[in-house]
């Protein structure tokens, strides 16, 4: 028997907005995986809400690809608790003796498990059960389905198979049943049908050697060491074998329908920082995350400096006529000047010995000068025959000591923190400004990524490709919009791009392409081939070429549902490099570079988690917007007003995926949220003036 491949659903409100509160799904999947025999493929959180309980759970069961689903929490009484409710109706055959195995086990501990409403049954080849929420129950609920191959038992029959195996060991009394995992004890020869009735019984004589290990024999660490059984075999890759005929493609996608949250999750969890470089202190610092805590190796300033231009002068001197020193005629600072002078000084400059104080060149009269120079006369100046320097100055007020002066670390005190680790050298100047003033040449920082980027298509043409359009036949090609855009943005973002051009519906091709790629970049973009066309060639080059592993082929959000997240082994490097296979359509590629790329490449550039999505604001939207059963993203103008401190937002007009021009001007997202018009009424729209989220891709703009 095959692996049997698991889809876990945590119904979850809470969960839901902090995936960290999740314990009951984690603990399910820990359990069958250490049993083994079990595939579990990445998990779900969704709020309590029935529609999307249903939708998650439907798409599983038609994926084909999903033989047992297990759903956790919203099973009690109370107002929230919808599972029950979301499930049933999606049952084709109901398994009541399954629901009554689960209440035992949760009786057997306490009484309150009959405050549960567990269900349970089958829909086509998929085997559908409610679990409670907490942990212990899950625990408990879970060792009553997995005593002696119980629930792969089920599965197997579920997936079509007979069960003959099962019934031909007990009837010749055997001890052992049969299953994918060859584990599971039997202690008599009861008939198949006292099989089922007794398995409760007899179930608990196993588990409690190790709280995961359910059903297994203290003394075996593999599959393969407790009965002769060889370990079930996981199934192949999902995506079709390019090199059968398209008669033998999908008909339906083989890749479950992830949520926008978990399909981030997924991104966050996959996608690792670069490794640290040592950069010198260079405009080309911007956009890099600093990788080391930054502190000043000496006071700023060293010395007492002045904050003005005009005179160092000791304060104890009176308001009067002075001659003039400069640093032509006073060349050393730590000789004094004569109390009898003062020194002309600018900003910044260090104060020489002798003095205290700094008079403005405001306060301060020209007397007389040297020599003369053009002008002299027509400003009734004296000409001795020198170049027109200042001789005399009068101080006009009286200074006092410290007027106009910096002290010695009066800006950074040698020690001090001055920037973070973690922080970001912004493109405004700030901190590469902090970097020179407190004297450091460079800095350790995370490696920026490179972008490998490319089209597929035979019907995709490369602007700057020479075609003749006056053959009067007409251009039958598609221009290629996704390059240049995703180009534009990418090196707008300070990001390096390797363009690997437009490559045809070829499998060499594909794979040429995708092998340059990983050798010259650190994250892949492609474009188009991601759907259930014959020619959509990336999906199984990634798994079956490159051996990649596809964490999500759908996401439920317009536009952008065939949006791909993989990642690569990359043997060179010894780590995963992530490739996202971006729909075709120019506004579905662009939304979805802003929505689920985005954040990779910030998490490859060691920017901190929370930060890594663009952020989101509230706005007023302007114009009634129609909802959709998926998270749609509509492309909108933000705009604040002098007079008013609310945020709107204007349509761009219409939100076709294949539209570009969607985004011409846009600088925002709004946010609407998945629903069924029957929620929202038959029109199905957020209707003007509502506030809601919004995401920001460029410069809110002023009325």
């Amino acid at each position: 028997m095959s692996a049997i491949r698991v889809a876990i659903l945590t119904v979850s409100d809470t969960a839901s907005n902090d995936a960290s509160a999740d314990k009951s799904g984690p603990t399910i999947r820990q359990i069958l995986e250490d049993n083994g025999g079990y595939i579990c493929i990445e998990p779900v959180i969704v709020p309590d809400d029935e529609f999307q309980i249903s939708r998650t759970v439907k798409t599983w069961c038609e994926s084909g690809i999903v033989d047992c689903v297990f759903t956790t929490g919203g099973t009690g009484l109370g107002h929230r608790d919808r599972t029950p409710e979301a499930i049933l109706p999606l049952l084709e055959r109901q398994a009541p003796g399954l629901v009554q195995l689960i209440m035992e086990a949760g009786l057997k501990h306490t009484p309150l498990a009959a405050l549960s409403r567990p269900v349970a049954g089958t829909r086509g080849n998929t085997l559908v059960v409610t679990l409670p929420g907490s942990v212990k129950a899950v625990k408990e609920n879970l060792a009553a389905l997995l005593v002696r191959g119980f629930l792969e038992h089920a599965v197997d029959l579920v997936r079509g198979g007979s069960g003959r195996e099962v019934h031909r060991a007990l009837a010749k009394g055997g001890e052992k049943v049969p299953s994918g995992s060859g584990h599971h004890h039997h202690e008599d020869g009861h008939s198949h049908q006292r099989h089922h009735q007794d398995h409760h019984d007899h179930g608990h004589k196993h588990h409690h050697h190790h709280e995961h290990r359910i059903g297994h024999d203290a003394c075996c660490d593999r599959p393969e060491d407790a009965h002769g059984h060889t370990a079930p075999t996981p199934k192949g890759p999902l995506s079709h074998d390019p090199s059968q005929p398209a008669s033998t493609r999908h008909r339906t996608s083989p890749y479950p329908l992830i949520s926008l949250e978990e399909g981030l999750r997924l991104v966050k969890a996959h996608v690792k920082p670069l490794e640290i470089v040592t950069l010198p202190v260079t405009s080309a610092l911007r956009g890099h995350i600093l990788a080391e805590d930054i502190f000043a190796p000496q006071n700023v300033p060293q010395a007492q400096s002045t904050n003005v231009d005009g005179y160092a002068i000791l304060s104890t001197n009176p308001r009067g006529t002075y001659p003039v020193l400069t640093s032509q005629t006073h060349r050393t600072l730590s000789s004094d000047v004569p109390s009898t002078h003062i020194y002309r000084i600018n900003t910044g400059s260090p104060l020489p010995a002798g003095t205290d104080a700094v008079v403005m060149v405001e306060d301060t009269r020209l007397v007389s000068t040297y020599g003369s120079f053009q002008g002299a006369e027509s400003l009734g100046l004296e000409d001795d025959g020198a170049a027109g320097e200042e001789k005399e100055v009068e101080i006009l007020v009286q200074a006092a000591k410290g007027d106009n002066v910096r002290h010695p670390g009066s800006d950074v005190m040698k020690g001090d923190l001055v920037l973070e680790k973690g922080e970001l050298v912004r493109s405004g100047g700030g901190e590469i400004g902090t970097l020179v003033f407190v004297g450091r040449k460079e800095a350790k920082v995370c490696k920026k990524p490179i972008v490998a980027i490319l089209s597929t298509g035979n019907e995709i043409v490369d602007i700057r490709q020479s075609v003749d359009l006056s053959t009067g036949a007409g251009f039958s090609g598609v221009w290629d919009t996704n390059r240049p855009s995703l180009r534009a943005v990418l090196e707008g973002m300070g990001y390096a791009v390797v363009d690997l051009g437009v490559v045809p519906d070829d499998l060499q091709a594909h794979v040429n392409a995708i092998k340059r790629g990983l050798e010259e970049a650190d994250i892949l973009l492609t474009t188009g081939g991601t759907s259930m066309g014959a020619s959509d060639l990336l999906k199984p080059v990634i798994e079956r070429h490159f051996n990649g592993t596809i964490h999500f082929g759908r996401s439920t959000i317009k536009p952008g549902k065939p949006t791909t997240f993989a990642t690569i082994p990359h043997a060179a490097s010894g780590i995963n490099k992530p490739i996202f296979a971006l729909a075709g359509n120019p506004a579905s590629a662009l939304v979805t570079f802003y929505i689920y790329v985005v954040p990779a490449l910030r998490r490859l550039g060691g920017w901190k988690e929370e930060r890594c999505e663009l952020p989101r604001i509230r706005v007023e939207i302007q114009n009634p917007m129609s909802l959709d059963t998926r998270t749609e993203f509509h492309r909108v103008v933000i705009t604040v007003s002098s007079s008013s401190s609310s945020l709107k937002a204007y349509t761009t007009g219409g939100q076709r995926s294949s539209r570009i021009a969607s985004l011409s001007g846009a600088n925002g997202l709004v946010i609407l949220p998945a629903t069924s018009k029957e929620e929202l009424g038959k029109e199905g729209v957020m209707e003007k003036g509502s506030v809601v989220e919004a995401v920001v891709i460029g410069e809110i703009q002023v009325e």
